[in-house]
């Protein structure tokens, strides 16, 4: 039986405009304000400190990231933590640590990890699952935490480090932006309903990392973008040391980013070479032609699409306006343009793309300049929008998507612009201190493109200009591979595209029998052919290059599964699905199909209730509170809506019946209203059943106690005595049964 609960509110007509451009059936989950309760017995702020200790050598990074928790209340804790990753982490450990106790964690299927975590809590045994929801969100579950109990839980990954114009970059995410589920996806998204503290609120926990260097050869300079503090020491011409000040221990709501030099003015070509008892594994760098000529550069078109979003709102909207101010500023005569803003809703500067005049420059920068940051990031609608605008015949077409990149969309998105490939190559810019850099760099890696990370407003103008020497032309293109007598095999990536950037190609396999024969790559840089040759026999097999078969197999799950493509319901095939399980179990990686899990072999919970908790994360720094929910002060509001507000209107929709839950809130043009979709199991229908509304404080507003008619509908309104007072900001509905919460919804209130 489906209840349908009918709340009564303002008019809403600007989002009944919004929500009718939204073409696709949509479930969207959404991120929340943290409110402390009153229950001093609950430690709810379990994760005390993570810290990564980080090992470069060569092109590696080694990473041991520890996690902290401690319960300093009175009941036993399950904590659940989501934290980031970088997009190329090789997760191949965990372990856990109880006293002086260590246990290894073991690499299973994730159903069968998520079967023995929930079996082994129950049994009141100490346990960690380490689960991966996107390639670059992790999500840590700690269960029976004992009161007084301090577990450290430390898991270890590899990752290459690829140089670009002579500079290495060390990426470190501290932080997952809030994200809003656009659409339906075939994988469980309830990760992104989780607690944020307000903006420009510190970190609840400490972050601390330290980085040790070793180059191998003279370092010509460290430096950290984000962290101007960092101590950095030189005991050798060829190693540094790094390390957080005491004051900058609280950082953790920004990247760490580490970028060194070589004295080399120059990076050379190269192979590295691992020889295991199954296996062999080579990587093969190669270093492409510079930048080519400026009078080889064809005529080009140039999409621009910025994200306007209440993310964005604040510094990071205001670093995109510059960076599109100054591309579109310099755009060449023979070029031509469009524009395109997008939030809930898009809007695009014309139907078909405008000569680079200044009179239409002028019209695009003042279009612009007008934006705010506000309302919810329907980034696929506006893809699907650009793409279906009309080319210029006989020009090279690029898009520039401009965007923090807090979506859930992303496999979506990457099929899209994979199918697409013929009408535009892509290039992302992610603006802000902790992007989503799995949809920044898969945008651009299944687009041909580059992706472009900006931090702060002072790095905004040389960014676009670099941009602007990026796209002028590939510096390679029409490339070729040739192993000759190298015997190898399981090549990554398949096919080499084209390389805009001064960067090495890097080709990861398998090889048999002894290392031997040549490596020849050659390709068209401008108008002039480009060949380079390395002789194998020149390279030894070493032990210190063993974290190549992880880096292999992490590159072919990111071809396979991170970057690859859907099929038409937006689901990933059979065989691929198991042909990323089998990596994961052979190479005892964490993906999204296998997990980590860790259990103590003690039964520590003798029959105390557990209570679980969500470590709230900081907002990511200079993010509005706009990116949780159109929270502000000041003024008054006459529209109220839900995260769920931007469904597809028409029909009813069948709610599951595994679950009592409020499975939809959102409004109702014919009658003005807001509709609350309830979906109650059988076993619970003969219990008490209770709405509650909450303001953004935890302050219970009101309660409806829900009955049954005949024919399966109710339609209660919440007796408050001025909606209109209500002012903008996140309020929260909580379904009880019998007392019990056992689902919560957030509202989102804005004005119109």
């Amino acid at each position: 039986m489906e209840t349908v609960l009918l709340i009564v509110f303002a008019s809403f007509l600007s989002i009944i405009s919004q929500a009718q451009e939204q073409q696709e059936e949509d479930k969207t989950l959404s991120p929340y304000f943290f409110v402390k309760g009153t229950d001093d017995n609950v430690d709810q702020l379990p994760l005390k400190s993570t810290t990564a200790k980080v090992n470069i050598s060569g092109v590696m990074a080694d990473v041991t990231v520890r996690q902290t928790y401690c319960n300093t209340g009175q009941v036993p804790l399950e904590a659940i933590y989501v934290f980031p990753a970088s997009t190329k982490a090789a997760v191949y450990a965990m372990q856990m640590e109880i006293g002086d106790r260590i246990l290894i964690a073991k690499i299973r299927e994730a159903e069968q990890a998520r079967e023995e975590y929930e079996e082994a809590k129950e049994e009141g045994k100490t346990t960690s699952l380490l689960e991966q929801q996107r390639p670059n969100v992790f999500q840590m579950n700690v269960a029976n935490i004992m009161p007084g109990d301090t577990i450290n839980v430390e898991m270890k990954y590899v990752e290459l480090i690829t140089p670009e114009e002579g500079i290495y970059k060390f990426v470190y995410p501290t932080v997952v932006g809030p994200r809003y589920a656009e659409i339906s996806a075939d994988e469980d998204s309830s990760w992104v309903e989780i607690p944020y503290t307000h903006e420009g609120e510190a970190p609840l926990y400490d972050f601390d990392i330290d980085v040790n260097l070793n180059a191998g050869m003279k370092i010509q300079s460290v430096e950290s973008p984000s962290h101007e503090t960092l101590e950095i020491d030189f005991p050798s011409q060829n190693s540094a040391t790094c390390s957080l000040p005491e004051e900058a221990k609280k950082s953790g709501n920004k990247d760490f980013v580490l970028n060194y030099q070589l004295s080399s003015d120059r990076l050379e070509s190269g192979m590295l070479l691992y020889e295991g008892e199954k296996e062999n594994f080579f990587l093969t760098m190669v270093q492409p032609p510079r930048q080519v000529y400026e009078n080889e550069i064809p005529p080009r078109e140039y999409v621009f699409i910025m994200d306007v979003s209440g993310s964005m709102n604040g510094f990071p909207i205001s670093i995109s306006k510059t960076v599109l101010t100054d591309l579109i500023s310099n755009l060449k005569p023979t070029d031509k343009f469009n524009v395109m803003c997008f939030a809930g809703g898009s809007q695009v500067l014309s139907e078909t793309s405008l000569d680079a005049s200044q009179e239409n420059i002028d019209k695009a920068l003042d279009m612009i300049s007008n934006k705010q940051g506000s309302g919810g990031t329907n980034m696929l609608a506006a893809l699907k929008k650009a793409f279906a605008l009309k080319g210029t015949e006989n020009y090279s077409r690029t898009f520039v998507v401009v965007t923090d990149g807090y979506v859930t969309i992303e496999k979506e998105a990457f099929s899209l612009i994979r199918n697409s490939l013929s009408e535009a190559n892509v290039f992302a810019f992610g603006i802000g201190s902790s992007v989503n850099r799995y949809l920044i760099e898969g945008l651009a890696r299944v687009g041909m493109g580059e992706p472009f990370v900006i931090l702060n407003q002072e790095e905004a103008p040389l960014k676009a200009e670099k941009f602007r020497k990026y796209i002028q032309s590939p510096v390679l293109t029409n490339i070729d591979v040739d192993f000759n007598n190298f015997q190898v095999n399981s090549v990554e990536p398949p096919t080499v595209p084209d390389v805009f950037a001064e960067r090495p190609i890097l080709i990861f396999g398998k090889y048999e029998g002894t290392p031997q024969g040549s490596f020849e790559i050659s390709g068209l840089s401008g108008n002039h052919d480009f060949h380079q040759k390395l002789y194998v026999n020149n390279y030894l097999p070493s032990e210190q290059n063993s974290a190549l078969k992880y880096l292999w197999a992490r590159h072919v799950i990111q071809r396979l599964d991170d970057y690859g493509q859907l099929n038409q319901y937006g689901e990933q095939d059979e065989a691929v699905k198991e042909e990323i399980i089998e990596l994961g179990l052979k190479y005892n990686l964490l993906t999204r199909y296998t997990s980590f899990i860790a259990i103590d072999s003690l039964i520590r919970n003798t029959g105390d209730s557990t209570a679980t908790v969500t470590q709230p994360l900081p907002l990511p720094a200079g993010v509005s509170d706009l990116a949780v929910g159109s929270y502000g002060g000041g003024g008054y509001t006459s529209a109220l809506y839900s995260a769920d507000a931007f469904k597809r209107f028409g029909g009813e929709q069948q709610v599951a019946e595994n679950r009592s839950t409020i499975d939809q809130v959102y409004p109702n043009p014919a009658s003005e209203k807001f509709k609350v979709w309830l979906n109650i199991q059988e076993a619970d229908k003969e219990s008490r059943i209770a709405l509650l509304l909450f303001d953004n404080l935890g302050h219970k507003m009101d309660e409806v106690e829900v009955h049954y008619t005949d024919d399966g509908y109710i339609r209660i309104k919440f007796d408050l005595t001025d909606y209109a007072a209500i002012r903008p900001g996140v309020y929260r509905l909580t379904l009880l049964i019998d007392g019990k919460p056992v689902d919560s919804k957030n509202i989102a209130v804005s004005q119109n």
